[in-house]
């Protein structure tokens, strides 16, 4: 029996083995694996003369693509060929489980390899990143969970034995990156899966999507990227990671919002390319170090002027969120009823010296400084504007 649905003959086979190669999903995994060498480079040194083993960084490359690909290969023949789910396979049933069994011994070898050259940890590191391909369908896409962190963990997994096979341990900022990646692109694949919620349903698929529905699902996915993003900038003030990291968030979140009003297949296309992005001033950041030694940019030069001109650059954020959002009566109810509170906490805490307010102007009013009355009310109003536009029906 052929290999190839689709034509006979060695170059029949040879391209059909080829279709299961998908680089726009392979990449990443790729990438992470080469990106964690490169940390593990510049965490020995300290600078971004990074000195790596080819060798171990090959091994774990090729083990990481028979794991992807071993993945491919069980998606296509489970979509196609049990649950009838594609409309057209490239492989014969019996062609999908001769790839599966030649990438499962490729993966095998590879990570062979990759224990004799960095250890039983860097294979245990590895081991997961095929187990999750095997089994992502039709036994861990059932589940909104594992259906939905399958990838992301992968992707995470590269990361930490890209790492483990350079510098043979883990260190806190490499798991904090694997963190940050299962975090966000954990968002992306809710996206993604969002895509095929009616199908998905039909065949008992449980992703987040049929679990949770299209618009929770949206929700979930976009809390997902934004609690990625603010990691990758709390890291780098932590200085866990470098300062140019918080840099990533950037590209990311921009692309993000362009995707918050299009449809899952136009939005996961757009993440995708965020995601790359992201990825890419994140190396960049580990190896040149932009911002090391840069100071942040000091606004205590404003003087007692200082507490009042960020209370003017958020409230005019809240101004244009209450604009955007039509929110004006909302907040002023909330302001109206948060004011006394927040005066008398205030004035109590300053009475009693809980904290001090050197940078300001030293204009008080009713027994606190003026700058307090505008933060009680910039702070609600923000608050406000924020949750109508976060929780907007329309």
């Amino acid at each position: 029996m052929a290999i190839a649905r689709h034509g006979v003959g060695p170059t029949a086979n040879l391209r059909a083995l080829g279709s299961q190669v998908h680089p726009v999903f392979m990449l990443p995994p790729l990438a992470a694996s080469a990106f964690g060498a490169l940390l593990a480079g510049t965490t020995r040194l300290g600078t971004a003369e990074a000195v790596l083993v080819p060798l171990a960084m090959g091994v774990h490359l090729v083990a990481v693509f028979f794991g992807l690909y071993t993945a491919h290969l069980k998606d296509g023949y489970v979509d196609f060929h049990v649950r009838d789910e594609d409309d057209d396979h490239p492989l014969t049933a019996r062609g999908c489980r001769l790839a599966l069994a030649g990438s499962s011994a490729g993966f095998a070898l590879a990570l062979g390899a990759v224990v004799v050259l960095a250890g039983p940890v860097a294979g245990l590191l590895t081991l997961p990143g095929w187990a999750i391909g095997y089994l992502h369908a039709p036994q861990f896409d059932t589940n909104p969970v594992t259906a939905t962190a399958g990838y992301p963990a992968g992707v995470a997994l590269a990361l930490l034995g890209g790492f483990y096979v350079q510098a043979g341990t883990l260190s806190a900022a490499v798991i904090a990156f694997a963190v940050v990646f299962l975090v966000a692109l954990s968002g992306v694949k809710v996206v993604d899966d969002a895509k095929d919620v009616v199908y998905d349903r039909s065949i008992e698929k449980r992703t987040v999507a049929v679990a949770l529905g299209p618009r929770r699902a949206r929700e979930v996915a976009f809390g997902l990227m934004g609690l990625g993003m603010f990691l990758v900038v709390a890291f780098a003030v932590d200085g866990l990671f470098p300062a140019g990291a918080a840099l990533a968030a950037v590209p990311f979140v921009a692309v993000a919002a362009l995707a918050t009003r299009a449809d899952p297949e136009l939005a996961t296309m757009l993440l995708i390319r965020g995601a790359y992005l992201f990825l890419a001033v994140l190396v960049a950041a580990v190896w040149f170090r932009p911002l090391a030694g840069v100071p942040l940019p000091d606004i205590g030069v404003l003087g007692p002027y200082t507490y009042l001109a960020t209370e003017v650059a958020f409230g005019a954020g809240a101004l244009f969120l209450l604009q955007r959002t039509g929110a004006w009566w909302a907040a002023a109810r909330t302001v109206a009823v948060l004011y006394p509170l927040a005066y008398l906490w205030d004035w109590y805490t300053l009475e009693v010296g809980v904290f001090a307010i050197p940078l300001r102007t030293g204009v008080e009013l009713l027994g606190i400084p003026l700058e307090e009355h505008l933060f009680m009310l910039v702070v609600p109003a923000f608050t406000v504007a924020v949750h109508e536009l976060v929780n907007d029906r329309a």
